[in-house]
């Protein structure tokens, strides 16, 4: 299972190796220290941007599934509601059947939210084994996929503020020798590796979410990921080494800052989002999102003769008449 795991990994670490052999390069030839952490750490900052650049079309699809899933909000409480009690065997596998066929129906499933988190970890793993076996290769004098046994003894000898770019936590403090700068650059890494990444979740849930989402079984999903995932990688992140800490942290930002541009531009229909960016558009004298100048007048006209008719409807009150 390892080898075959191993052999699906080795041409992605060949890329991401070779992505940060180029980006080093790049920043030695402008006239940065090839030996210095701050220039393998701007290498692997790069790296980031470019493997999450390269997610951008599973990031669009990522946010059409969440919408679609939020569409069907309804239908699936009705679908639980159908089967409210029925805990046999055959209702079970009739209920997810139908579960699955309405997904099917709107293009989403339970897990088309993570798809670009899943397809991100073999990168994040194969740049994982390239950086936590530097030492191991420079004692050897050997080269890493795309790096010469050169990089790899420059990589394992830079650092930033006093702690290696592949020196671990749990390394540091099971050496017989602790070096307090690695442990005080771990944490704060991995506070910020899992605050982004809260923060991240926390913005979708009580930004670009409808009512009826936040209502939904779906709600449940988004929490978990919310709680779940930065305690993963919290407890994770003492094993990663100082590097892979910078490149996790930088693709969050990333993620974060993305969300952000979304939230804003292109919320979710019926979102607080939404409404904010029409409260905007608004106070420009722009109509609201997806609609033009007509068509928002139309909706006006169409309200205000609403509100007349139901005024009109409306009969005075009557005081109660006492009973003769």
């Amino acid at each position: 299972m390892f080898d075959f795991i191993n052999l699906i990994l080795t041409p992605i670490r060949y890329i991401m190796s070779w992505l940060l052999w180029l980006f080093h390069e790049g920043f030695s030839l402008i006239g940065m220290d090839p030996n210095s952490g701050w220039t393998w750490t701007l290498a692997i900052i790069f790296v980031t941007i470019g493997v999450r650049a390269a997610l951008i079309p599973l990031f669009a699809r990522q946010i059409r599934a969440q919408r679609a899933m939020q569409a069907l909000q309804p239908e699936l409480r009705k679908l639980q509601a159908k089967y409210k009690g029925k805990k046999d065997q055959v209702s079970q596998q009739a209920m997810l059947a139908e579960q699955r066929a309405l997904f099917k129906s709107h293009n989403t499933g339970m897990f088309s939210s993570c798809l670009p988190l899943l397809v991100q970890m073999p990168f994040f793993f194969s740049l994982y084994t390239v950086l936590s076996t530097t030492s191991k290769a420079k004692g050897n004098n050997e080269g890493i996929a795309a790096l010469s046994a050169d990089h790899v003894r420059s990589f394992d000898d830079s650092s930033i503020f006093g702690a290696k770019l592949s020196d671990t936590f749990v390394g540091t403090l099971g050496s017989g020798n602790t070096n307090v700068s690695v442990l005080i650059v771990a944490i704060v890494m991995i506070v910020a590796m899992v605050a982004s990444q809260f923060f991240t979740q926390r913005q979708l849930m009580t930004k670009n979410m409808t009512k009826e989402a936040l209502e939904g079984p779906f709600m449940r999903q988004q929490k978990m990921m919310m709680y779940v995932l930065p305690l993963v990688f919290g407890i994770g992140g003492i094993n990663f080494p100082i590097g892979l800490l910078i490149y996790w942290t930088a693709s969050n930002v990333w993620t974060l800052g993305q969300q952000m541009w979304v939230i804003k531009y292109n919320p979710t229909p019926g979102s607080l989002a939404e409404k904010e960016l029409n409260i905007r558009r608004a106070a420009k004298g722009l109509p609201p999102k997806g609609m033009t100048k007509a068509q928002a007048e139309e909706k006006a006209i169409e309200a205000e003769e609403k509100a007349q008719n139901q005024t009109q409807r409306q009969q005075p009150q009557r005081k109660n008449r006492r009973k003769k």
